[in-house]
């Protein structure tokens, strides 16, 4: 699977250098969504953390002490894009911890109608 918007997340694993077990689940999640195949397996049998947030395929990932929001589009070729990341805490103050506020977020970015 192609990964869009992966500066994203090497931008919070550049930022958090030292944290050794961040950077090697960043890695590991990389690696999982460039293996994954949508054809042959559901994202939640690759990954136990998947948190599916929305029907048009959007899902949270937790990692380590991270969040990271993917979006997840299927085409012929398959393809992640990989939209926000950031700590527990700037999730709970941008997204308030419920999917009202998470669909609200991405209407507000283009990311669904």
């Amino acid at each position: 699977m192609r990964i869009l918007g992966k500066k994203i997340i090497l931008k919070v694993k550049k930022k958090n250098i030292g944290n050794k077990k961040l950077c090697r689940e960043i890695d590991k999640l990389i690696t999982d969504l460039e293996k994954f195949n949508h054809r042959e397996k559901n994202i939640d049998d690759v990954r136990e953390d998947a948190d599916c947030v929305h029907s048009d395929g959007f899902y949270f990932f937790d990692i380590n002490v991270h969040r990271i929001l993917i979006m997840i589009e299927f085409d012929d070729d398959g393809e992640a894009t990989i939209v926000w990341a950031g700590t527990h805490q700037e999730y709970q103050a941008t997204f308030k911890n419920n999917k009202a506020s998470i669909e609200k977020w991405l209407r507000k970015f283009n990311y669904i109608e």
